[in-house]
């Protein structure tokens, strides 16, 4: 089976909803808790957690995945998986996505909820804003170029626990 492979640039555009879920995250929680050391450092983790699971995919679920050291990767973290980790079974690429996955699932939370309870307390349009872009970024642009785009191309979405039956 022969697979696409991807540009440079056609690699980070496919990164750009992810990157843009955690900077508007970070923009949510400064904005709904202002710019205090403790909102600083909250943002600050925030960005590290995405940051950290986006290390931990490429480590825990990406060596089990047919992208796995190639160019066919659209996000790059097979190409990168490959320089830290080695092959794994391909065969548990559907056990290691469902165990490993709801490790970086907080992040599409965090902001909403934090949001929330600032919202709650004290009602504010341009948070209403912010969060809403949130969602939209991380609950509807992300799920759909991942799967209109990296998803449907995947040799392995049958048994992907996301994409196909698995």
């Amino acid at each position: 089976m022969s697979m696409r492979e991807y540009s440079k640039g056609e690699t980070l555009v496919a990164n750009l909803p992810y990157a843009g879920m955690l900077v508007i995250g970070v923009a949510v929680l400064l904005y709904a808790y202002g710019f205090s050391a403790a909102s600083l450092a909250g943002a600050a983790a925030y960005l590290v957690y995405g940051i950290v699971g986006t290390l931990w995919i490429m480590v825990f679920v990406c060596p089990y995945c047919a992208y796995y050291a190639t160019r066919s990767c659209p996000c790059g973290y097979g190409m990168i998986a490959s320089r830290i980790v080695r092959r794994g079974d391909g065969n548990r690429f559907a056990q290691k996505f469902r165990r490993h996955i709801p490790v970086i699932v907080p992040l599409w939370l965090i902001p909403v909820a934090c949001g929330a309870i600032v919202l709650w307390r004290s009602f504010s349009w341009s948070l209403v804003g912010l969060i809403g872009t949130f969602v939209i970024v991380s609950y509807v642009i992300l799920p759909l170029a991942s799967r209109r785009h990296a998803c449907a191309e995947c040799p392995q979405k049958v048994e992907c626990p996301w994409m196909g039956e698995g």
